[in-house]
């Protein structure tokens, strides 16, 4: 990174900017209160920082060794108060800030009379955002797959009662995007733009994603460590969007024996996210667990643990879902689930 002297001027630092365009690297400018900072995108090696720090309006250029820099706490203790969570506003919601938020729906967008009533029951349970699933990535080509995969004119349409339900019920709305074909119609009508855990990996989809300049929900994969997490989020900070929600959302279970939930939620993932970087996480109880009798607890857990927030499956029937049937919780138990947390955050934001 390469950090700017504070009376430096506009020309001194479009003359930096011009020079590690040069060395063939790319910039990501952070403006501060105080102090500007350019961090740099490409393989830093080729950089001679010696000449950088030289140059007028430098006051220090050096190596950042973890490979999530734009994204660390490090590159942005520089530019802003030291601790700081990336507030990340999504029409009248907070990402990020001292309450918690909830994201809830049914794992799949069934049909539009199915959609507002969940949506009505979460949000008067207290859910802010609206999830819904139009295309669903599933490991048997046999499952149901969404509405989506039926054509564009059935994702256009069940896209369509997500934003309606957003509208008529005052909530932000998030959907998936399975592939980089439906990247431009999906972000016409949702809020959120979700990367689930089977594309974390997805390079390509994580930059088109990007892009589109709308928040990104960015989910673990069942299989990465820590550092890959963070080391992916860090393509779609690359490409100027830095509103990225990192959700936990369980991990493959180690050791022989039967296993009891369907994944082992990774609760350390939370503050150590907080620690390493400077981007609000949330997480996934419902994918986690696979079992609906555990979402309350594991949702205490996370908030105890300083999630910025839950994404809960929730149907009015969960019986009748056509997807992960086992992991719905009713609007009921939803708002019960919501006002613990509520007070647990703030016991945890108290200390």
């Amino acid at each position: 990174m390469i950090i700017m002297k504070k009376d430096a001027t506009p020309e001194e630092l479009e003359n930096v900017i011009a020079e590690v365009r040069r060395c063939g690297l790319k910039t990501d400018v952070s403006k501060g209160a105080f102090r500007t900072i350019i961090g740099l995108i490409g393989d830093e090696k080729s950089i001679p920082f010696a000449y950088f720090s030289s140059l007028p309006g430098v006051k220090e250029a050096r190596m950042v060794e973890t490979p999530y820099k734009l994204i660390s706490r490090e590159y942005s203790n520089l530019w802003q108060a030291e601790g700081l969570t990336r507030e990340i506003k999504v029409k009248d919601i907070t990402i990020g800030g001292d309450e918690p938020v909830f994201i809830a729906g049914p794992c799949a967008v069934e049909s539009k009379e199915a959609l507002m009533k969940i949506a009505e029951g979460a949000k008067m349970a207290g859910a802010q955002i609206l999830r819904g699933g139009v295309y669903k990535p599933r490991s048997s080509v046999h499952s149901f797959q969404g509405l989506g995969s039926a054509g564009k004119d059935e994702a256009t349409e069940a896209l369509s009662w997500l934003k309606e339900a957003g509208e008529r019920f005052e909530m932000a709305v998030m959907t998936e995007i399975r592939g980089e074909s439906q990247a431009d119609l999906v972000a016409e009508y949702v809020d959120i733009l979700q990367v689930g855990s089977r594309n974390m990996y997805d390079q390509d989809l994580l930059a088109t994603v990007a892009r589109k300049g709308k928040p990104v929900m960015y989910k673990r994969h069942f299989g990465a460590s820590m550092e890959e997490f963070l080391s992916f989020a860090e393509y779609i900070a690359a490409e100027g969007n830095k509103d990225i929600i990192l959700c936990e959302r369980g991990i493959v279970p180690v050791g022989k024996g039967k296993n009891f939930t369907r994944y082992n939620l990774d609760l350390a993932a939370v503050p150590v996210a907080l620690k390493e970087t400077y981007l609000p996480i949330m997480v996934d109880p419902s994918h986690a667990t696979g079992r609906r009798d555990l979402i309350y607890s594991m949702s205490c857990a996370a908030m105890a643990a300083g999630a910025n927030g839950l994404m809960i499956e929730v149907h009015t029937n969960p019986a009748e879902a056509l997807v992960d049937a086992s992991q719905m919780i009713t609007p009921p138990e939803l708002k019960e689930l919501i006002n613990t947390c509520r007070q647990i955050n703030k016991l945890v934001k108290k200390h």
